[in-house]
């Protein structure tokens, strides 16, 4: 006779019940917190305003069926749409990661926290609207900048002992747990809400990292944390309409998470949920690029200024014997590339193509990976110099909770038995051991972005207003996002 197995429905997965706890309780008290999730704002919407200048993602970008508008629906900086929040976390999120400009999490799992944003921002302005028209308070900044931390935490913390590339998953589950437990609270959700929410969140397909590695990188990898966080609103939504959760999303036999796509392992946790995400996270300012060649980047920045007069031709680069790019294991197993480069998202997927533009120009913009800057012959003359090694000090520092280093050392080698200097750096600008040096370049960025889309007097007010943080807090969100729209 075959055993029979039990009905009884089990108490919810601890790991659900303690992100909902924290979500729906836990107060933050951590100013470093809320002064780094302002700039984490400003940061974030300044890179999708800086995206919008891009057709590729702009195609996708506005309402499905051209000319709606959503009454009290959720307005996209930058643009003139006004979406249900479904949609505008879609269209906020492709934006906000489009250039892969947006701050960065690393750990086993890596990632960019601020993809929650989109629906965070989304439900936000939403409700506030909802609220206002209901003659009901609107939520202001600090509820948005509130679920930013948490959203951070969440994905921070799953990340920090437990690596879904491993398993073949893409880091935008993380996104859309994250996203999901947040916007839950949000909409007006409670404990058991956001447990029901989060439980169909794991359920749900999670997606493959394809797309990110070769051969088959591409532009998905643009959209995919905005389909993420879109997603997200949407399970919240349905569960505020009274649509049930799975207790045992995780830990079922057979059919849970676990044994279906994390290879029967359960999550591993190195701290509780707090603040130290978003207190920790790495800032992408000076040049956008996949981050675990952000340090080989700068110390390429530094050879061209010592060696860059010797780079300029084929002729002179014919010269050179080999260049070692000395990294840590995350980045050979993720970025290091050979062969021909197919697309703007494989280029910035790939440290060899960072490091020569570098060395190159002595400097690296969004536009040096489009195809038109990928055309010149010297850069691909300089991949084939490179080769990449993992210097294993480097890979535990990477790892090493207290450091977070992400370091990376160049070196050129020439024919004639020449050498440059080796430059070596360990943590980058927007590292958290240099937010001093790191955030004015940041504001600068946010300047800069800010000119693409305003008018000078609308650019000082909204500088002004993120500048403020006891004035951002206390604004309505819709009020703030009004600043922003086109």
């Amino acid at each position: 006779m075959s055993a029979h197995i039990s009905n009884v429905r089990p108490d919810p997965d601890q790991v659900i019940v303690d992100i909902a706890h924290y979500v729906a309780e836990y107060d933050i008290q951590s100013t470093e917190a809320y002064d780094t999730a302002r700039n984490c704002l400003m940061d974030t919407l300044g890179c999708g305003f800086e995206a919008l200048d891009y057709p590729a993602c702009t195609k996708l970008l506005g309402p499905v069926i051209a000319g709606t508008v959503v009454p009290n629906g959720a307005k996209v900086p930058g643009t003139s749409y006004q979406l249900d929040p479904i949609l505008a976390a879609f269209n906020i999120g492709a934006m906000i990661r489009w250039l892969d400009f947006n701050d960065t999490w690393l750990a086993a799992e890596w990632g960019h926290p601020s993809d929650n944003l989109g629906g965070i921002l989304a439900c936000a302005d939403y409700i506030s609207r909802k609220n206002v028209a209901e003659g009901k308070a609107p939520l202001t900044m600090k509820d948005v900048l509130t679920a930013m931390i948490k959203a951070h935490e969440i994905q921070g913390v799953l990340a920090l002992e437990n690596s879904f590339n491993r398993v073949g998953l893409d880091h935008v589950i993380l996104v859309k747990i994250a996203s999901t437990a947040v916007v839950t609270k949000l909409l007006g959700g409670n404990t058991q809400d956001i447990i029901n929410a989060v439980s169909n969140a794991f359920v749900d397909g999670q997606s493959l990292r394809t797309y990110r590695h070769s051969p088959n990188t591409g532009s998905r990898k643009s959209w995919a944390a905005g389909d993420a966080t879109s997603r997200a609103v949407r399970l919240a939504w349905m569960t505020l309409q009274g649509e049930m959760g799975y207790p045992s999303a995780l830990t079922a036999k057979t059919w849970g998470f676990y044994d279906v796509l994390f290879k029967g392992n359960a999550f591993k946790f190195q701290r509780p949920y707090g603040s130290y995400v978003m207190e920790q996270v790495l800032f992408k300012i000076s040049f956008p690029a996949e981050f675990h060649a952000q340090t080989a980047v700068e110390s390429a920045f530094q050879l061209h200024a010592e060696v860059g007069q010797k780079l300029q031709t084929l002729e002179q680069i014919a010269q050179i014997d080999k260049i070692v790019i000395t990294t840590h294991e995350s980045a050979i197993r993720i970025i290091d590339k050979t062969g021909p480069m197919n697309n703007p998202a494989d280029r910035d997927h790939c440290i060899q193509y960072m490091a020569a533009v570098g060395l190159l120009k002595g400097s690296l913009t969004a536009l040096d990976y489009e195809d038109a800057a990928a055309a010149d012959p010297r850069i691909d003359a300089l991949r084939d110099k490179m080769v990449c090694v993992e210097n294993p000090d480097y890979t535990r520092d990477y790892l090493d909770p207290e450091k977070r280093s992400i370091a990376n050392a160049l070196q050129i080698f020439f024919k004639d038995g020449s050498q440059s200097s080796q430059i070596a750096v360990e943590y980058p600008i927007g590292h958290r051991r240099r937010r001093a040096e790191g955030i004015p370049e940041l504001v600068k960025k946010f300047k800069v972005n800010l000119a693409r889309r305003f008018d000078a007097a609308k650019q000082a007010e909204i500088l002004a207003l993120c500048q403020d943080q006891h004035k951002l807090e206390a604004t309505p969100v819709h009020t703030f996002v009004d600043l922003l729209v086109v």
